[in-house]
């Protein structure tokens, strides 16, 4: 099934979507992460279409064809005001579903921290909120488990601090990065279409910025802790965040909440395991 492709107005800048799915059905916006593109939903997309969905997945800012924004803000806070805006932009309903990956997972669990999401369902792939990460008295030994390993998969995100580092080798960096989040996964389409998305230093530098903003203020909305029912998918092979912090984050899941492990995934198990993921989506948003 081949999505529509179409424009929508922020106040900041045009973003392009992808879109799968009858025009009338309930809202599904799903955004990707790092280093990635809009073309990551192309398996799990059809599947929601399928059950009467309408997918929206914008290229989040900096990434082509979506426009560099005018602020030059790619805080959380920002990411989380695009998410919104989308909503609105897109026509959804009290009923609409965000739906996010890394990044965009990172967004989504800064908007179910903010009582006015406009959205009915939260869903968050690869990264949970950041307060689940801490442990409990019961989730110290998996914790630390985790917390040991953790260094050697997280090396990428001081590189991206360094100023003109990763935007001047961001294929080379974006390639080890699949190979090491999602280990045995052929990358090489998606690596393609990231090459689309990013084509040229200005655009790498905008969507490393991303790591950049953690360091200031805008980061405070991705703190918060979900005030509605969350799903959270996590890959058992996950090479990016340890998949040792899922009991963690089981533990920690709020009433109404849920987490699901999902067996031979990595990193991006959207494309790995897309029907195990859409599975789960469905019969939390139903």
């Amino acid at each position: 099934m081949l999505p529509r492709v179409h424009e929508v107005s922020l106040p900041t800048h045009q973003v392009g979507v992808l879109e799968w799915g009858p025009p009338d059905g309930r809202l599904v916006v799903a955004l990707h992460g790092f280093p990635d593109t809009a073309w990551t939903w192309r398996h799990v997309a059809p599947l929601l279409a399928d059950a009467g969905l309408r997918v929206a997945a914008p290229f989040l800012r900096g990434y082509a064809p979506s426009e560099i924004p005018a602020d030059r803000d790619y805080s959380v806070r920002a990411l989380a005001a695009d998410a919104v805006a989308l909503h609105a932009a897109l026509g959804g309903g009290r009923d609409a579903v965000l739906l996010g990956h890394d990044w965009g997972a990172i967004t989504t669990n800064a908007v179910v921290g903010d009582p006015a999401s406009p959205y009915g369902r939260h869903v968050s792939l690869a990264v949970a909120p950041f307060a689940a990460m801490n442990p409990s008295r019961a989730t110290l030994r998996p914790w630390l488990s985790a917390m040991v390993r953790q260094p050697f998969h997280s090396w990428y995100i001081a590189a991206n601090q360094v100023p003109g580092l990763s935007e001047h080798n961001f294929d080379r960096l974006a390639a080890r990065l699949w190979r090491s989040w999602s280990p045995g996964y052929d990358a090489r389409e998606d690596l393609e279409l990231l090459r689309a998305a990013v084509p040229d230093v200005e655009h790498a530098r905008a969507v490393v910025s991303y790591y950049r903003a953690m360091l200031g203020s805008g980061i405070k909305p991705a703190l918060a802790e979900p005030v509605a029912p969350l799903l959270y998918l996590h890959g058992d092979r996950d090479g990016a965040l340890d998949p040792r912090f899922f009991p963690v984050v089981e533990h920690w899941m709020p009433v109404g909440s849920r987490a699901v492990l999902v067996a031979d995934a990595g990193h991006f198990l959207q494309l790995e395991q897309p029907a195990a993921v859409a599975t789960a989506v469905l019969e939390f948003v139903s």
